[in-house]
């Protein structure tokens, strides 16, 4: 719902314009001089102000001019007699959006609120798509043709044009939002907003203050009127992340909205409505929670019309290096810096990484590395990951099954003898044959890498 501010120091032309701008379902806030106006901006999510130009005290010039200070982008427009006609004009300049002579008629006022609240509406868009700015490459800036991604690729299609309630499902950093932006960036609603909103990083108050809006003085720090994400949303699509951490109480009011299409203010009594497609993900087993009483069932089934489940980069492990290769190009773009290049080194180590933290922790594995690197070459120090990371011996013996490749009977010499061998050979093989780095890969020293050779003859090899 559209909010507007309409100021006159005539209380008869007061209420027949708020009264006419009610009947266009605006929510309408109304003031009899400027310093009034001026309070009411400033704690109210406006999206126009119609102002007389001729008032006592703070004319409509003034007030225009202390509008912008507020909000160079709030649309004001100015009613003014025809003998004022070139005060109007003047005030064009100063940033009113337009103006309207006396007498106009009801159809010149509506065309004008209904143009500059239009106005309003693309600007805030504009504004929102440079702040939250997705990259662009791949299927809807998803990289991959891992088959498991085509298989999201065909869904995400199936379901863009429809209405239908989706739940994206995956580990934290699987791109879960991207999956979301795609189905709203292939609908018919790609021209309204997209909004997103992550349940896990706000208390439960705040959080229903975040989707629902709120009224001036519903709680301690409520200073002023502001619209939740539900009406910013409204004609496009809400994405909800981290659903699975909603509190019982606001997975109520959203079974509601989902239901009836409407809600109130946290702290009001007006009942609004809205038209907005709601996509939801979590990291969690919504099924497991609803049978452990912690999400309910009803918004369950209402959420999860269509289920998209995104893979866990160590199943798609193929789309490694295509993911390496955007991200170095996106970070190339970002630093300023020439085109990285990356040793077969790096690349296979990347792709040996467990990458718990999926996407994310590979892309910011490769800025750093971007940013650490040499002479723009990553090589395999620049992507190591943190020590910490890495399993004790302890952990990753304890978790070896010799049985399955130990054949039973061979003397423990024999064993050990074929393994470090194994390992030797390999780590001069990624290392082209260059000793120093054979030795750094393994933890020895070149001296004693040397004495392996020796010991299992294996010559360096010329190129």
């Amino acid at each position: 719902m559209h909010t507007i501010l309409v100021v006159d120091d005539e209380p008869n032309y007061l209420i027949v314009l708020s009264e006419l701008l009610r009947d266009e379902d605006y929510e309408v806030f109304t003031a009899d001089c400027g310093p009034a106006a001026l309070k009411i901006a400033r704690e109210t999510d406006l999206d126009l102000v119609l102002s007389d130009m001729k008032m006592p005290g703070m004319d409509g010039i003034e007030l225009l001019a202390k509008l912008k200070e507020l909000n160079r982008h709030l649309p004001v427009i100015l009613v003014t007699a025809y003998a004022e006609v070139g005060k109007a004009v003047e005030a064009m300049h100063l940033g009113a959006f337009t103006y309207l002579a006396k007498p106009f008629s009801n159809e010149a006022m509506l065309a004008a609120v209904r143009k500059a609240v239009e106005h309003y509406g693309l600007i805030r868009e504009v504004n929102r798509l440079r702040s939250e700015a997705a990259p662009k490459s791949g299927f809807g800036g998803m990289i991959g043709k891992n088959p498991n991604m085509l298989a999201v690729y065909r869904l995400i299609e199936k379901v863009a044009p429809t209405m239908s309630s989706v739940l994206v499902t995956g580990e934290s950093g699987t791109g879960k939002e991207l999956v979301a932006r795609a189905i709203h960036n292939l609908s018919e609603r790609q021209e309204a907003p997209f909004i997103s909103v992550n349940c896990a990083a706000l208390s439960e108050h705040l959080l229903e203050s975040e989707l629902f809006g709120h009224e001036k003085g519903s709680f301690t720090d409520a200073a002023y009127m502001r619209k939740g994400r539900f009406e910013l949303a409204d004609t496009g699509t809400l994405f909800l992340d981290e659903l699975g951490e909603m509190a019982p109480s606001l997975q109520a009011k959203l079974l509601r909205v989902l239901q009836e299409k409407a809600f109130e203010r946290v702290g009001g009594s007006k009942t609004m409505q809205v038209d907005v497609r709601i996509l939801a993900a979590t990291n969690k087993d919504l099924k497991d929670e609803v049978d452990k009483g912690n999400f309910r069932e009803d918004l369950y089934y209402r959420l999860n019309v269509i289920h998209i489940h995104m893979p866990p980069l160590r199943e798609r492990i193929d789309d490694i290096p295509a993911l390496v290769h955007h991200f170095l190009e996106k970070n190339g773009q970002r630093l300023g810096r020439e085109k990285y290049d990356i040793s077969p080194e790096a690349m296979r180590l990347l792709v040996t990484l467990p990458w718990e933290g999926n996407i994310r922790e590979l892309e910011n594995t490769i800025e750093r590395a971007a940013i650490l690197c040499n002479n723009f070459r990553i090589e395999a120090e620049d992507v190591q990951p943190d020590s910490s990371q890495l399993p004790t011996a302890q952990e990753w013996s304890s978790s070896l099954e010799l049985s399955q490749f130990v054949p039973e009977g061979l003397p423990l010499a024999d064993i050990l003898n074929g393994i470090e061998e194994k390992l030797v050979r390999q780590a001069l093989e990624e290392a082209e044959q260059v000793q120093a780095r054979a030795a750094e890969k393994l933890g020895i020293t070149k001296s004693l890498l040397q004495y392996k050779m020796k010991k299992y003859k294996l010559q360096r090899k010329r190129k």
